[in-house]
């Protein structure tokens, strides 16, 4: 059985951690199926051209939507970058927790409920502490050379919807972003504070998807009758 954890001051009882289930398990993808997460709040919160969907949003839904509507998780697949993060993902976990003298609690999943009794989730790489998470993403060496060779490297913007989002889902005040590729090359790191005005405009967007999600599932539910 799942052993689940609650945050130590989760919002109404609205956080939950499942620190015994291990990342990319059938255990794992069920917590996951058919819920918006952090990895994907930045399809959920992009525009397409004339303002309306892109096509990752749009996609994303009818991919959510049918897991919820089969009980089965979509279908997947793994490229080299998959696998590579797969790899390196222990390697970087090590070198940050020896380099930052902390702790790493590793932890598979959490959740929080939406106001529509829903749930949103996000998958840590690993909290620290008790308010503070720890994101990796790996590279290709080529790409870490590019950035460190432009000098003070900037954060990545491309992420700054995971990792707030991972903040708002586990109710966090910071997160650490370590960009990775190769013990032998420079590690990035950026520190991420909290910040309350984006997080609304994600959680807003969130709350959006989810409604249009559920409408979505119950028009097809009914055309199948």
């Amino acid at each position: 059985m799942t052993k689940v954890v609650k945050a130590k001051t989760p919002p109404k009882d609205e956080v939950e951690f499942f620190y015994d289930v291990e990342q990319r398990t059938e255990e794992w993808h069920a917590l996951r199926r058919g819920l918006p997460t952090a990895s994907n709040f930045a399809k959920i919160m992009a525009n397409g051209k004339g303002g309306g969907d892109s096509l990752g949003r749009a996609t994303l839904m009818r991919i959510l939507a049918g897991e919820l509507i089969t009980g089965k998780t979509s279908e997947t697949y793994r490229n080299m970058a998959m696998e590579r993060g797969i790899t390196d993902e222990p390697l970087a976990r090590e070198w940050y927790q020896r380099t930052n003298f902390v702790e790493l609690r590793q932890v598979g999943f959490a959740r929080r409920k939406l106001p529509s009794g829903r749930f949103v989730g996000c998958s840590p790489d690993a909290l620290v502490g008790t308010n503070k998470a720890l994101e990796i993403k790996t590279t290709r060496a080529d790409l870490l050379i590019a950035m460190m060779d432009k000098g003070a490297a900037a954060f990545p913007a491309e992420h700054r919807a995971q990792c707030q989002g991972t903040i708002w889902v586990a109710d966090l005040v910071e997160l650490d972003l370590v960009i990775f590729c190769d013990n032998e090359l420079p590690k990035l790191k950026f520190r991420i504070e909290r910040d309350e005005t984006y997080i609304k405009e994600v959680s807003n967007a969130v709350e959006v998807f989810d409604w249009e999600l559920n409408k979505l599932v119950e028009r097809i539910k009914h055309l199948g009758r």
